[in-house]
């Protein structure tokens, strides 16, 4: 694979909910990143799964998968917890894996001219798809805090859940995320531990930047 030389790379991981994604955008417009919300692409593939029927098979993901676009992982469907176990199932699926890695790879290190480099968020991005990033990130939250903030995300969707059902669905993600056979969630010797429980969106960004800039700077 073709790899951009000079480029600023970001990897970040963490389980679901704790504002990485969030960071990951800040970083993204703050130094002019392409963003990849990597698990957001095994959800677009469960969705097609759920809506393509016979024709879902490897060639078609394929096809799929070469032609996604950036702006289709902004889907607001893509959330559903109907989605997330189609997304869980073809998962485990080492060719569509092999495919969306390499779909990965190419964001991560072959961004497109306009941009100055990337920042890939994830399960495992520190430690599979982008181990020589240069700066990696673990970020985490109180799971009670989490399931908090994934209840207000659903509250305002108007969608029909409540938080006790949040916070059971979270703490089964933890345990399959940090358990599943292929690529489970850890944080990497080398990454730097973020612990959003108790900062801003805003803090925890002044957190990360200052982090970055000395580095870039020095």
């Amino acid at each position: 694979m073709k790899k951009r030389k000079n480029i600023i790379t970001v990897a970040i991981d963490s389980p679901a909910a704790a504002g990485a994604g969030t960071q990951a955008k800040y970083i993204a417009k703050e130094y002019n990143l392409l963003y990849l919300d990597t698990g957001k692409i095994y959800r677009l593939i469960g969705k097609l799964k759920l809506s393509s029927g016979k024709k879902f098979n490897y060639n078609f993901i394929k096809n799929k998968i070469s032609n996604i676009k950036i702006d289709q992982l902004n889907d607001k469907e893509l959330i559903s917890d109907e989605i997330a176990k189609y997304a869980s199932i073809v998962a485990k699926n080492n060719n569509i894996r092999k495919l969306v890695k390499n779909f990965q790879l190419n964001c991560a290190y072959n961004p497109p001219k306009k941009y100055s480099g990337s920042v890939l968020d994830g399960r495992d991005i520190t430690s599979v798809i982008m181990k020589d990033a240069m700066f990696k990130f673990y970020i985490t939250a109180n799971l009670n805090i989490r399931a908090k903030r994934r209840y207000m995300e659903f509250k305002k969707l108007k969608k029909k859940i409540s938080y006790k059902e949040v916070l059971k669905s979270l703490r089964k993600r933890d345990y399959f995320d940090k358990n599943r056979k292929h690529s489970p969630l850890k944080k990497t010797q080398d990454s730097i531990l973020i612990n959003t429980s108790k900062l801003s969106k805003k803090a925890c960004f002044k957190k990360i930047k200052k982090i970055i800039d000395y580095k870039i700077k020095t």
